[in-house]
């Protein structure tokens, strides 16, 4: 044996762990997993929505920071979606080394710092500065809870419950609107102290988040991968022990195992080489998904609250209002959808609902050039858009967190979302803050027109590419890059180029 595979790798085990954790009934550990993991959206929902809310007041006189509302929904929205891609390509290669749980600790405390300190701000470069830091922290998020929940919901639920968590973004963007519109109001808070206690109030809540999700394990998936077998049995056998007290039942026996060569590291060089060589065609799709959604996303929600103002002279204070009610349409998509992921299947599921948000969309923009929508209008017409390119971008998370092998996810999360945020989530706020500041409706059409089509790309992209991935394990979607062929049955998926 090779100096260099002693020192990677530690032995051979064969294991039905995998097996077990999906042949689970849905239990009260589940819902802590929900509880705990989860909630990160409802934070980045939070964040966002609060931003696009106060943007107008930020810029008012008296507020305490000097900055204008273009500064906001631009140069700041993009600084917070550029650290959202460093956290998620920084944290999401630490993720698949050092573990699910460690980094998801780290990332979530990181958030509450920044966040505290965005409410102390008192110059614009420290607004900007905290903003970037805040979505290092988010994007770290991403990228270990996405694989974490995976790794832990059995397959038959994975779909919809990754959805619906997903989705539950817009909760948090309900939830952000609604403080901006109290903590906004000059009868009860001074210009300069409401806006601040939007950012505080979003750390407390993250505070309760982090006392939650002590209690999740470490994925027993990536513990027996490296080396760490018994730890994962422990973690298994007491999930079962507890399932079996609160249902009463025996659970089945479970049907596979897979044999897999041990790391405690795995080579960088070798996860991408196996990525793009094994993958080319999840690699297209995993980019076109991501590409179309940050650039609809991060462009329409950023630059809300500018657009109505600057087109339909809504004030400021009342912006939290319309941001809430568009807010309802994405949240209630992915909670409506989601049960079909998993039944009618990722594909058509996926590509119908980007194809139809696109298309959608594109009637949208017509009927605002045409200077046809007032602003209830044009709110009302973005809830029916993004009803379903809510659902559909909660599927691309869930598409590059299962099509890819267990020693790359996070990695792969990172770098997709990386890629397409910075591509699309980048230039969007920037394009639509210009856009928005020419004061002309056909300018703003254009952008819109750009967003429908990015959509109707990633759809395109599933009809070819996509992968029939619902009420299948993982490690039959993509098998471990350790895997080890050793006859019939003896592993699950297809077969994977050896490690050395």
């Amino acid at each position: 044996m090779s100096t260099r595979e002693e020192t990677i790798q530690t032995g051979t085990i064969r294991t039905d762990l995998p097996a077990r954790l999906d042949r689970l009934p849905w239990s009260r550990f589940h819902w802590q997993v929900i509880i705990g993991l989860g909630t990160v959206w409802i934070l980045d929902g939070l964040e966002v929505t609060i931003v696009g809310s106060i943007s107008g007041r930020l810029s008012e006189p008296g507020a305490g920071i000097g900055i204008s509302a273009s500064e906001v929904a631009g140069l700041a929205a993009t600084l917070y979606v550029i650290g959202a891609c460093v956290g998620a390509l920084v944290f999401g290669q630490l993720t698949d080394r050092f573990g699910r749980k460690r980094l998801f600790m780290l990332t979530l405390g990181i958030y509450l710092f920044a966040t505290v300190m965005t409410a102390f701000s008192f110059s614009p470069l420290w607004f900007f500065v905290f903003r970037f830091l805040t979505g290092m922290g988010i994007g770290g998020e991403y990228s270990a809870i996405n694989s974490a929940i995976d790794e832990l919901i059995p397959s038959k639920h994975r779909g919809r419950t990754d959805i619906s968590i997903n989705g539950s973004y817009w909760g948090g963007a309900i939830a952000g609107s609604l403080l901006a519109v109290f903590a906004l109001n000059t009868a009860i808070f001074p210009i300069n102290i409401g806006w601040r206690l939007c950012f505080a109030l979003g750390a407390v809540l993250g505070l309760g988040v982090l006392l939650v999700r002590r209690n999740v394990p470490e994925s027993p998936r990536w513990l027996f991968i490296h080396g760490r077998e018994q730890e994962a049995e422990e973690i298994v056998s007491d999930i079962e022990r507890r399932v079996r007290e609160e249902t009463g039942k025996e659970l089945p026996e479970p049907e596979e195992s897979i044999t897999v060569r041990q790391r405690k590291t795995i080579p960088l060089n070798l996860i991408v080489r196996s990525v793009l060589t094994l993958y080319p065609r999840r690699s297209i799709l995993g980019l076109a998904l991501f590409i179309g959604q940050a650039f609809l996303y991060n462009a329409v929600l950023f630059s809300l609250g500018d657009l109505l103002g600057t087109f339909f002279g809504v004030p400021s204070g009342d912006v939290p209002y319309y941001i809430a009610v568009f807010a309802v349409g994405n949240l209630l998509g992915p909670l409506t959808l989601g049960h079909l992921f998993d039944t009618v299947g990722r594909k058509p599921m996926i590509a119908g609902t980007y194809i139809l948000s696109g298309g959608l969309l594109v009637v949208t923009a017509f009927l605002f050039k045409g200077g046809e929508l007032t602003a209830v209008g044009l709110v009302v017409a973005l809830m029916c858009v993004f009803f379903f390119a809510s659902a559909g971008v909660s599927a691309a998370y869930l598409t590059v967190s299962e099509i890819f092998p267990m020693e790359t996810r996070a990695l792969c999360i990172a770098v997709f979302y990386a890629i397409g945020t910075g591509t699309g989530g980048a230039v969007g706020p920037l394009l639509f803050a210009n856009l928005i500041e020419s004061g002309k409706a056909s300018h703003v059409f254009v952008g819109f027109m750009i967003g429908a089509v990015a959509m109707i790309l990633g759809g395109v992209a599933e009809i070819f590419f996509g992968v029939k991935a619902e009420r299948r394990g993982l490690e039959s979607i993509a098998k471990p890059l350790t895997a080890q062929d050793t006859g019939a049955g003896a592993a699950m998926g297809p077969a994977s180029p050896a490690i050395s």
